[in-house]
């Protein structure tokens, strides 16, 4: 195991918690890889996350960065403690249109109570649709 892995436990502690956040859900995002500081999303696109041009609402792509972000987070965190979103600017460089998004997310810094995230979201070629630096609170 290295240094970057999780204990079974935390990530299927980490794993339970994804099935139980209904707005995910909603959106058909999936929870993939984790390790350490770092995970991985992914959301196939349907139509009605489409707006009227045929591109995914901006919404959508940042509904994927900012839960991305915060299980990037929960793989730091002890089971008691929780965040939320502070803040978060994301930069869109082209429109996803079909196939599977990505999302890749991974702490850049983890304060006493502030925790910087970097967040890539990826069309299915795997080239940069969007970039999000964002940051969360601890609550407790």
């Amino acid at each position: 195991m290295t240094d970057d892995a999780l204990t079974p436990e935390k990530e299927e502690r980490i794993r339970e918690a994804f099935r139980n956040v209904p707005f995910a859900q909603h959106l058909g995002i999936e929870l993939g890889e984790l390790k350490r500081g770092e995970a991985s999303l992914h959301l196939s696109i349907r139509d009605e996350m489409r707006r009227n041009n045929g591109f995914v609402h901006g919404g959508v792509t940042a509904s994927l960065a900012d839960t991305a972000a915060a299980f990037a987070i929960l793989t730091i965190l002890e089971a008691e403690e929780t965040t939320t979103t502070i803040d978060m600017t994301i930069h869109y460089m082209r429109p996803l249109v079909q196939g599977r998004a990505s999302a890749r997310a991974r702490v850049l810094r983890a304060g006493r109570r502030i925790i910087t995230i970097s967040v890539d979201v990826l069309d299915e070629s795997k080239t940069v649709a969007a970039t999000a630096l964002t940051t969360f609170i601890k609550l407790a």
